[in-house]
C-alpha cells in the first residue's frame, strides 16, 4: 500500500507539474491537495523535492512569478505564497552565516587590537604593491 500511494503521489505531482506550465493552475492545486491526502490517508510522507513545490497552507503549486515570489534573506531563502500569504523559510547551503554566540566560537576570535586594520604582509609585499602603480609620465 505505501509504495502505491508514493507512486500515485509522484503521478499527482508530475499532473500538477503539467498543468501548472500549460497556464491551469486551478488544476494543478487540486492535483496537490490530492496528493497532499493520500500521503495522510495511507501515512506516507512527501517526498522534500515535492514538499518544495507547494504551498503549505492553500495547498497550491508554486510558479515562480505567478503563485510564489522568491527572496534570499540572511542565508535564508523565504519562499511566499501569492494567494494566501504564507511563507516558507528554508536554509541555504553555502551562504553567509551569522557567527554563533557560544563560547568555542569566542575560543578562536582575534584581539580587537590586531582585528581587520592590520595589515597582512610583510614590508616587501608592500613595497611591491606600490612599484606597480603607473607613473603619470605615461
Amino acid at each position: 500500500m505505501i509504495r502505491i500511494a508514493r507512486e500515485r503521489i509522484a503521478a499527482l505531482f508530475a499532473l500538477a507539474e503539467r498543468e501548472a506550465t500549460g497556464g491551469r493552475t486551478d488544476l494543478a492545486d487540486r492535483y496537490v491537495s490530492l496528493a497532499r491526502r493520500v500521503g495522510t490517508r495511507y501515512n506516507v510522507r512527501i517526498l522534500p523535492e515535492y514538499r518544495e513545490l507547494y504551498c503549505r497552507g492553500c495547498s497550491a503549486y508554486w510558479v515562480e512569478g505567478r503563485t510564489a515570489r522568491t527572496r534570499l534573506r540572511a542565508g535564508h531563502r523565504v519562499r511566499t505564497c501569492l494567494r494566501c500569504g504564507r511563507e516558507r523559510r528554508t536554509l541555504v547551503h553555502g551562504g553567509p552565516r551569522l557567527p554563533s554566540r557560544g563560547p568555542e566560537a569566542r575560543a578562536g576570535e582575534v584581539p580587537r587590537d590586531e582585528g581587520a586594520l592590520a595589515v597582512a604582509g610583510s614590508e616587501e609585499e608592500a613595497a611591491g604593491l606600490e612599484s606597480e602603480e603607473p607613473s603619470e609620465d605615461d
